[in-house]
């Protein structure tokens, strides 16, 4: 897939869709779809104009106002769709001021040359939110394109849109299970692995430890049943391929030692062997296993953390894994 940073020149013709794609969920893909379908019958290129920052991380700016996946893995989402050339937009106060009609003359009409824009029928944009569908159907017949517009997903289960809201609200809850069924693809988190405070390894659950500062939206603080994907082999400037390796997942803090500072620690079953310091790696949740707890004794945590390992492989549909010898932990 091709990706511009900057306003093409000389593109075009081309199918278009524009959208903040947050998570890229199966709304956002049915509408993706629609791109692709259309630029083959049409034989010309499919195109998603995507935005970074997202504006609401512009118009409500907050730490705490996490994306659903970084940038890298919603462009890797979307290419995996198919498409042909992504456009990333810079989102800023004066890109937000324009009128519907300098925003689809200047980034639509003039440097894409749509033959076709497909949007969700909810879709808004140009200053306040001032444009709709039916205003770029009206721009449409001014510029020489026409509009498809893509229906709202409402859950037949649950009676809600299906929304990038959604599943921030469920992430927020550690409904990871639902979470996935809304995205139609599991959750996953990107980060690189630090040094902790090496206790895990002492107590036989070596963990790759990620700072949760640093990383996107992340499930409600409990263990959970994952997987680990890592460059292999690790440590190389040019990794053959991605490892994927079952994992009991902690995010949070550790409350039966007091400690303060959120992370994200995955011990990967069975293994004793993996140096990832410095890497990069995707945690995947698949499923909540339970809260955060304080035990009575050292002893009652290490227990639970034996149940935690064979939950998560009954999870996972992978052997059960014994507790590590700290002497055998190489990295």
């Amino acid at each position: 897939m091709q990706i511009f940073r900057d306003k093409p020149s000389n593109f075009g013709p081309s199918i278009v869709t524009i959208g903040t794609f947050d998570g890229v969920h199966t709304g956002h893909k049915r509408i993706i779809e629609k791109v692709v379908t259309l630029a083959h019958q049409h034989e010309v290129a499919s195109v998603v104009l995507t935005f970074d920052p997202l504006p609401r991380q512009v118009h409500h700016p907050d730490p705490k106002n996490k994306l659903i996946c970084s940038l890298a893995d919603r462009l890797t989402r979307i290419e995996q769709l198919g498409v042909d050339t992504t456009w990333v937009q810079q989102y800023d106060l004066d890109f937000a001021a324009q009128s519907p009609a300098e925003f689809v003359h200047k980034y639509l009409v003039a440097p894409l040359r749509p033959e076709v824009v497909v949007i969700g029928e909810d879709m808004r944009f140009g200053a306040q939110n001032s444009g709709d569908a039916q205003t770029l159907r009206e721009l449409g017949e001014e510029f020489g394109f026409t509009v498809e517009t893509v229906s709202n997903i409402v859950d037949p289960i649950f009676g809600r849109r299906w929304s990038s809201s959604w599943v921030r609200e469920l992430l927020a809850q550690g409904r990871v299970d639902q979470a996935a069924y809304v995205l139609g693809h599991a959750h996953s988190v990107r980060g690189t692995v630090v040094h902790g405070k090496r206790r895990g390894r002492e107590l036989g659950f070596p963990t790759a430890n990620l700072d949760a500062d640093f990383i996107e939206a992340i499930p409600a603080d409990g263990v959970y049943a994952g997987w680990l994907r890592m460059p292999y082999p690790p440590h190389s400037k040019t990794p053959s391929s991605l490892e994927v390796v079952p994992a009991a997942i902690s995010v949070g803090t550790s409350p039966h030692f007091g400690d303060v500072g959120r992370t994200v620690e995955a011990h990967v079953l069975g293994r004793a062997d993996l140096d990832l310091y410095g890497e990069e790696v995707v945690i995947e949740f698949v499923h909540r296993i339970r809260d955060n707890l304080a035990f009575d004794s050292l002893d009652a945590l290490l227990e639970r953390m034996d149940c935690d390992l064979w939950e998560t492989a009954v999870v996972l549909g992978v052997p059960k894994a014994q507790r590590i010898d700290p002497a055998a932990v190489t990295a």
